[in-house]
């Protein structure tokens, strides 16, 4: 008897937890959606951005404008994607879809963040050396130490200097001051989850975020879903609205050879550019 009490007690325990763990996950289905476009942006690295007459919003960045708040105009993107997919802008080949929209989603509770991301990837891209990756997606929440980390998202990591730009040497993205942490899901051998860090150099793994994800895709249409502790290496309060910026290299692209989002916000149980609704 004692012993078949200890075997109901410890299942319960089981059950308990299960039925904690299906608790946790959002019903998407009641999940606001919100569309950010994503772009190719060439070998336009963040000091093109500030430099002088090459970009007419350096002096608005200095001003403390945001680079969403220029070139994105109710929900659209508002650039020359053309000049971004020349010689000039990006010498070695653009892609054949230099835009496209990612449905955004995201709730939270009392210690974890989910996010969730639906998008067609498109084909035909100039870049497919990741052999082992039809597809990576990205996101970065800067801290608050991070220059240009509120403006430009994740941006403010992509210098010159680093590999893959026409004058990158051996570089990782990295940022000059505070940090950023990484959120990746990658479709190779089955789909795997990256919790990484971008601080004075890329690391893709010893990130304090906890970072899970998972990845399908059903048609045309990829589903990436992240979850990661709110006290993370970048700590995420509910009440505040955060930045955040997304990138996903598709079609086995590699480097630079991605399409990336401005910087937006995420407003944990607040206004933001997408609002996380509370679980």
């Amino acid at each position: 008897m004692k012993k078949n009490f200890v075997s109901l007690a410890v299942m319960g325990a089981f059950l308990a937890l299960g039925a904690s763990s299906a608790l946790a996950a959002p019903d998407w289905n009641k999940v606001a959606k919100a569309n950010i476009n994503l772009f190719h942006p060439g070998a336009a690295p963040l000091e093109w951005v500030q430099g002088k007459g090459e970009h007419s919003g350096a002096s608005g960045l200095k001003k403390g404008e945001t680079c969403a708040g220029c070139h994105v105009e109710d929900g659209k993107l508002s650039l020359d994607l053309k000049r971004l997919a020349s010689k000039e802008m990006e010498p070695k080949g653009a892609p054949k879809t230099m835009s496209y929209p990612v449905t955004v989603q995201a709730a939270f509770d009392a210690s974890t963040l989910y996010v969730r991301l639906s998008f067609k990837a498109p084909a035909g891209g100039f870049d497919h050396a990741d052999k082992e990756n039809e597809l990576k997606v990205n996101v970065m929440f800067p801290n608050d130490k991070v220059p240009l980390g509120e403006q430009a998202g994740c941006w403010a990591s992509c210098h010159q200097d680093a590999k893959g730009m026409p004058s990158g040497k051996d570089k990782t993205k990295y940022v000059s001051a505070g940090a950023m942490d990484l959120m990746q899901w990658k479709s190779g051998g089955g789909g795997k989850a990256v919790d990484g860090v971008v601080a004075e150099h890329r690391v893709m793994e010893g990130g304090k975020a906890g970072v899970t994800a998972e990845g399908a895709k059903a048609g045309d249409v990829w589903t990436v879903t992240f979850t990661r502790k709110l006290a993370g290496g970048v700590n995420l309060a509910p009440g505040k609205a955060v930045p955040f910026g997304i990138a996903i290299h598709a079609d086995n692209a590699a480097g630079r050879f991605h399409h990336v989002s401005f910087g937006h916000t995420l407003g944990l149980g607040v206004d933001g550019d997408v609002k996380a609704a509370k679980q």
